[in-house]
C-alpha cells in the first residue's frame, strides 16, 4: 500500500478514476459509487469538487483538451493575423483544425490512445449526458472556424457552413476515436489505420472539396394533411 502522503490529492484521483473508467465502462454504465470506490475517497467528495457526475465528466474531458494556453484557435489567430482581414484558404482552414485535433492525441496530460478512446465513447455512446462534455472554450473554437468558413466561402448559406462543419468535426471524432468499419467486412483492409498524422492527410483532400462544393439542392418533402 503507498503511504497516504505520497498518494495524489483527492480530486486528482478522482478525476484519474472517472477517466478510467468512462474510458472502460462508457458514461451511462460508469456510476459515482463506483468512480469513489476506485479513488479511495468518500461519495460525497464529488459533489463538492465537481458538482455532479456530469460535472466530473466535464473536468474529465477539460482536462485533456488543456486550458486556453494551449488554444484550439491559437494558430487559427495567427492565420488571422496574417491575412489582415482577408478570406484565408480553404486549405488552410481545414489544416489548421486537423493539425489542432492531432496535438490532442499527442497531450502529456493523457496519452493519445485513451484519448481516442474517450472521444469514441463521448459521441458513440448513447444516452443522456454525454453530448455536452466538451468545455465552452472547445465550442468557441468550432464557432471561430465556422466564422473563418463562412468569410471564405461566401457563396455558401450560414446553414450550409454549418451542416459542413458538423460533418467535419464529426469525420474527425470518427477517425480520431479508431472506428474503422471497413474491418468489419473482413474483406478489406485500410492502409495506415491506426497512424493519426496518416489518416489526417488522407482526409485533408476530402474535407476541402465537401467545403468547396456548391450548396447542396434541399429536396421539398410534401406536407401530410
Amino acid at each position: 500500500m503507498p503511504r497516504l502522503d505520497k498518494l495524489p490529492d483527492a480530486k486528482t484521483r478522482i478525476l484519474d478514476a472517472a477517466e478510467r473508467l468512462f474510458m472502460e465502462h462508457g458514461y451511462a454504465a460508469t456510476s459515482v459509487r463506483l468512480i469513489t470506490g476506485a479513488a479511495g475517497v468518500p461519495v460525497a467528495l464529488v459533489n463538492y469538487h465537481f458538482g455532479s457526475k456530469q460535472g466530473l465528466m466535464e473536468a474529465v474531458y477539460e482536462r485533456a483538451l488543456g486550458s486556453r494556453g494551449g488554444s484550439r484557435v491559437s494558430f487559427l489567430d495567427k492565420l488571422e493575423a496574417e491575412a489582415g482581414g482577408k478570406p484565408i484558404a480553404v486549405d488552410v482552414l481545414v489544416d489548421a483544425f486537423l493539425s489542432s485535433a492531432l496535438r490532442l492525441t499527442r497531450k502529456d496530460s493523457i496519452s493519445g490512445e485513451v484519448f481516442k478512446q474517450l472521444i469514441g465513447r463521448a459521441f458513440y455512446e448513447p444516452g443522456p449526458g454525454t453530448e455536452t462534455f466538451f468545455p465552452d472554450e472547445y465550442r468557441e473554437a468550432v464557432d471561430r472556424y465556422r466564422q473563418a468558413f463562412m468569410r471564405t466561402l461566401p457563396g455558401l448559406s450560414q446553414d450550409d457552413v454549418v451542416w459542413r462543419m458538423y460533418f467535419f468535426v464529426g469525420i474527425v471524432a470518427y477517425a480520431m476515436a479508431g472506428k474503422d468499419v471497413m474491418r468489419m467486412t473482413d474483406t478489406y483492409s485500410l492502409a495506415d489505420a491506426g497512424k493519426p498524422e496518416c489518416i489526417m492527410a488522407r482526409l485533408k483532400p476530402f474535407v476541402v472539396a465537401g467545403f468547396q462544393a456548391p450548396p447542396g439542392a434541399v429536396p421539398v418533402v410534401p406536407t401530410i394533411t
